[in-house]
């Protein structure tokens, strides 16, 4: 028996759905919708519209865009001849806000994954060697996140990448900033050491 109106359930269940937003979290948001301002759900409401019929991919990079190209990819004062890989387009706000990197981004759209049935085919790699013919491409920043997916990822495009002449490096994986040698683990150490820098 449902303690809920079945509107109510059903809105509890869809944003249920959303990822980090558990059952508590999603009827607290269902019970502030329903019971909140009309305005802010019919403007809640025609956000998401909005969003899912105006937002597309960039025929280039395959990061969420409005107009295509994406503003990233047809700024003619980007470097042309480096490519950052990613995972997802959240990967590439990430590293926008860092104003370090200027060039150009390839949003694959997940990762390799056999145990969930994830092969290369199911993501945006094919896309990224087609881009690469003919282009002044000369690096490729693999950005994948440091999981075993991720891991797998980069090592896949670089066997593919490589034997083309353009250079393939990786995001420094290691410890954070302001973290504390104690605390972290033994891969992350591993890898700390792996990339050390001389100064």
């Amino acid at each position: 028996m449902s303690y809920y109106a079945p509107p109510i359930a059903r809105l509890i269940e869809e944003l249920a759905h959303l990822p980090g937003v558990g059952r508590k979290t999603a009827q607290r948001l269902a019970m502030h919708i329903v019971t909140g301002r009309e305005d802010l759900a019919v403007s809640l409401s025609e956000a998401i519209i909005e969003a899912r019929n105006k937002i597309k991919f960039c025929s280039s990079c395959f990061n969420l865009t409005e107009q295509d190209p994406c503003p990233i990819c047809s700024d003619p004062r980007r470097d042309q001849t480096m490519i950052c890989v990613v995972e997802a387009p959240k990967d590439v706000i990430a590293l926008e806000k860092t104003k370090e990197f200027h060039g150009l981004y390839h949003v694959l759209h997940g990762a390799i994954s056999p145990m969930d049935g994830i092969g290369p085919e199911d993501i945006k790699l094919r896309e990224l060697i087609i881009r690469l013919q003919g282009s002044e491409v000369d690096e490729i920043i693999l950005a994948t996140n440091p999981t075993i997916e991720g891991e797998a990822t980069s090592m896949y495009i670089s066997r593919l990448v490589k034997p083309t002449g353009i250079r393939v490096t990786r995001l420094a994986h290691g410890i954070p900033v302001g973290g504390d040698l104690e605390f972290a683990d033994e891969v992350t150490l591993t890898k700390a050491l792996e990339g050390r820098n001389e100064l």
